[in-house]
């Protein structure tokens, strides 16, 4: 049997991952579970999966859960016990680099780590990976296209040329971000049912920008060979380019259902809950290269990466402020590329940086951002 924590239950990726958990069965049992402060719902969740330990980031918000049968720990030292303990798997559905923590602590400890948590790769992506590699812990991605990528992957890493990264283009891809533009209707995506911060990145391309930086963590390859590719249908998630000329792809309805499954199941597969893709009734697949001019937030990514050292931290930072600022409707869309740009100028990268001088470098972009979205308020 085993044994599945999930930090970050009660977001959009840590309820699906308890759909598919229960679709699984007895093979599987969730022994911990977290949340930042949506109380409510991880009371149901601890009612219906009985786990043995449960954790609320947010402490003033565990002083009003009253649970029976269930360890609870707080903050930051309480996510870090939970990827410490008995779980074999690790389900870090976590927002924000909040994450980086329990992820070392499950990699340390030998264990499966299934990422959700972009910001965890993005900022940290050197430091994660030298110590899955030092400690013998494992690493499957959740994201459809990083999912998409692995699973090609298995024809031969050596021989791939070029990742092709595929987005939706999000509910902006003909107009551009304009300034009218509401969060209402950002939140609105076309396709993806997702949670706010990755649906305002989307609408951005930030989302796919930082995709990127993950993809070049991820599978060990330089940011020149990755590609992104605009496909409004989401049915193929992400293409591998071989040395003699092939191309592999992974189709299937856009449903997390699917990723979140094979990360838990790898290497093996078994029937999801997703109803499976009939080429059949797929009249059309478009393709399109993105807009840079219109989203300039994929250009600031490729960037983050090429310089590499401290600056990939400092713009998933600085996107992280700007967007939850832009949902309080204290800036505009645009103006988020507008300050990371701005805020990446300034920053002078640290090269081969460790842990704690990563931590310095997105404070640093935090207060850098808070206060340019500070003087647009004036």
């Amino acid at each position: 049997m085993h044994k599945v924590a999930i930090l970050g239950s009660t977001g959009s990726i840590g309820t699906l991952t308890l759909e598919v958990l229960s679709h699984l069965g007895q093979d599987y049992k969730v022994v911990a579970l977290s949340t930042h402060r949506n109380v409510k719902l991880l009371q149901k969740q601890i009612e219906e999966y009985s786990p043995e330990v449960v954790c609320i980031t947010d402490e003033p918000s565990a002083r009003s859960l009253h649970i029976r049968g269930a360890k609870l720990l707080t903050g930051r030292e309480g996510l870090v016990e939970i990827a410490k303990g008995e779980a074999d798997i690790v389900v870090n559905a976590l927002v924000g680099a909040e994450g980086i923590y329990p992820t070392l602590s499950a990699l340390q400890g030998k264990k499966r780590v299934c990422i959700a948590n972009k910001e965890t790769l993005v900022s940290f992506g050197e430091i994660v990976m030298n110590t899955a590699r030092k400690y013998g812990g494992e690493i499957v991605p959740i994201d459809s296209e990083h999912s998409a990528i692995h699973q090609c992957m298995w024809m031969g890493r050596d021989e791939v040329v070029e990742i092709i990264l595929t987005a939706s283009g999000g509910p902006f891809r003909v107009s551009g971000i304009k300034k009218y533009i509401t969060p209402e209707e950002t939140l609105a995506h076309p396709v993806w049912k997702m949670g706010k911060k990755v649906t305002v990145d989307s609408a951005t391309l930030m989302n796919k920008g930082l995709e990127v930086i993950e993809a070049v963590r991820l599978f060990s390859v330089p940011p020149e060979s990755i590609s992104v590719l605009i496909h409004p249908q989401s049915i193929i998630h992400s293409l591998v380019r071989f040395r003699d000329g092939a191309i592999l792809a992974q189709l299937s309805l856009p449903d997390m259902r699917l990723p979140i499954q094979y990360a838990l199941t790898y290497p093996k597969r078994t029937p999801s809950l997703v109803k499976p893709l009939d080429l059949a009734k797929v009249h059309l697949l478009e393709f399109e290269p993105p807009d840079k001019e219109k989203f300039p937030c994929l250009s600031l990514a490729y960037k983050a990466v090429s310089i590499a050292g401290t600056m990939p931290a400092v713009l998933s930072a600085s996107d992280e402020v700007c967007v939850r600022s832009f949902l309080k409707r204290k800036i505009t869309l645009p103006d988020i590329p507008e300050i990371i740009q701005k805020v990446m100028n300034k920053h002078r990268a640290i090269e081969n940086p460790v842990l704690q001088e990563i931590e310095e470098a997105d404070k640093w972009a935090r207060r850098e951002t808070s206060e340019l979205v500070r003087l647009l308020n004036l």
